[in-house]
């Protein structure tokens, strides 16, 4: 495979976490510089269906037990992005072209306390609550178009879970 066109993408899952205010949680990761923002995601293990591994994923990098979410709903579609060309070869040793995706969209039921970055991996340099429409303008831009995609697929479900504002 010399091609980079060749390469597969990478079985990942993804991670969309609302709170009772109907906002998102996300982290900066702690290797990159740039002022961007994601929500938790991961690669797939061998032999591991996605949304355990989105679960697993989500207590790896935020500390949030499983007991703390509820699954409100999964995308119906696998989603992917490609990376930069200049990322290509230098992200993940160089066996990918970018991420395939399963998305789930949870509620955190927990409380602020039960959210520790400081995981034993940690991933994030720091995190916060945000608009989901936010989103796709705090990621780095190669991901943007993959972010509107998440929102997207749960549009419905977030608007549901918002509920009537006063």
């Amino acid at each position: 495979m010399n091609a980079l066109s060749d390469l597969p993408y990478r079985p990942c899952a993804g991670a969309m976490i609302v709170n009772r205010a109907s906002q998102v949680f996300v982290g900066q990761r702690l290797d990159s510089t740039l002022e961007a923002w994601q929500m938790p995601q991961g690669g797939i293990d061998d032999g591991e269906d996605a949304l355990t591994a989105a679960i697993r994923e989500i207590g790896e990098e935020t500390g949030i037990r499983p007991e703390h979410l509820s699954l409100l709903a999964e995308a119906p579609d696998e989603l992917r992005y490609d990376l930069p060309d200049e990322l290509i070869g230098k992200l993940w040793k160089g066996k990918w072209r970018g991420q395939r995706q399963r998305w789930f969209l949870f509620a955190f039921t927990g409380e602020e306390s039960d959210i520790d970055i400081r995981t034993a991996h940690p991933e994030f340099r720091s995190w916060k609550w945000s608009d989901p429409a936010e989103l796709p303008h705090m990621i780095v831009p190669f991901k943007r178009a993959l972010y509107e995609a998440v929102l997207a697929a749960f549009d419905q479900v977030l608007r549901q879970h918002a509920g009537p504002k006063p």
